[in-house]
């Protein structure tokens, strides 16, 4: 008897142990920013929910601040399964899935309400799809934020203020020609490069969210922030399908809802952060021009959309114009 009971015995201890180790699968998750900014935050809600509605059967492990490359790099990662999930920008996922770079067109979006209804909507969710169909799994659209100019050398309040200034920008060919309308000399960098380049005199100025500026630090490389709202700049939690393909039903509905939660908890952060930034950059010396010559900006932009219908077709520009 004693003989039949310690194999038996052995099998329950490592049906046991093989337990643990499923309640401690660690999903590495990686980002952009400061773990305090709205990265941080949505991706917070995101691993604290996904966490909850598995019952601790998985957990995450954050990367924050380019820890694991710049987006590009994580986006790769994610997309060959050496990395697990990454809170992007839309910025460079355009070099994996080339539909996606319609959302990028400056001044294609009236205003967040307008940018969040179309990529929660029907359109966003299109888009989706197409990442799918590349080895990407976009769980819920998050957010960066309205881009705005900062630079080193003047104040911009019209698109021919910009002109001639090197901007650092992301390696997006959408953004590169419309910068190029305003005079902009754009110059394609990665993230984690950026602050030295400003520090350096690399680059005169960069273009981001406020969110971004803020976390970012980059009051203590530039002198002038212009509120031109060029580009609405959606985010992204991407995770791997060599996970999603091993979740079962039920985990993929509470991956999928953790990602819905990270998406509120990002755009409030970004409302917050747009709401009491502005104070906050010129309490750190930065002078912000906050009525731009949005029209100056529009007008010089309006050349490149009939490259921007032909790559992308006019209809479904329209139809993103339209969504009320």
């Amino acid at each position: 008897m004693k003989a039949i009971l310690k194999p038996l015995a052995l099998a329950a201890v490592l049906a046991a142990a093989a337990t643990g180790v499923q309640a401690q699968t660690v999903l590495r998750i990686g980002y952009a920013t400061s773990p305090t900014s709205h990265y941080g935050v949505g991706t917070t809600a995101f691993c604290d929910e996904m966490e909850k509605g598995t019952q601790g059967r998985y957990k995450c492990q954050q990367f924050p601040s380019s820890a694991l490359g710049g987006e590009r790099e994580q986006i790769e990662a994610v997309q060959l399964g050496t990395q697990d999930l990454v809170n992007t920008s839309t910025g460079p996922l355009g070099n994996f899935v080339p539909e996606v770079r319609i959302v990028d067109i400056p001044f294609l979006f009236r205003d967040y309400d307008h940018a969040r209804k179309v990529m929660d909507g029907p359109i966003g969710q299109d888009l989706q799809k197409k990442m799918a169909a590349k080895g990407l799994i976009n769980l819920a659209w998050t957010e960066n934020g309205f881009r705005h100019m900062t630079n080193s050398k003047r104040p911009i309040n019209s698109a021919e203020d910009a002109a001639g200034l090197k901007m650092r920008t992301m390696e997006n060919k959408v953004h590169m020609e419309g910068y190029k309308t305003f005079g902009i000399l754009p110059t394609p960098m990665p993230f984690p490069e950026l602050f030295t380049a400003l520090q350096q005199g690399t680059v005169d100025g960069q273009e981001n969210p406020i969110p971004v500026i803020l976390a970012s630090k980059f009051s203590q490389v530039q002198k002038h922030l212009s509120l031109t709202g060029h580009v609405y700049s959606p985010a992204a939690i991407i995770l791997s399908p060599a996970v999603w393909n091993k979740l079962s039903a039920a985990d993929k509905t509470v991956f999928t809802e953790a990602a819905k939660k990270a998406a509120t908890a990002q755009r409030k952060k970004v409302n917050d952060d747009e709401a009491s930034g502005i104070a906050q950059l010129r309490a750190e010396g930065v002078q912000v021009i906050e009525k731009v010559n949005g029209e100056s900006f529009r007008k010089a932009v309006a050349p490149a959309y009939a490259g921007f219908a032909k790559e992308f077709g006019a209809a479904n520009i329209a139809a993103i114009q339209a969504v009320k």
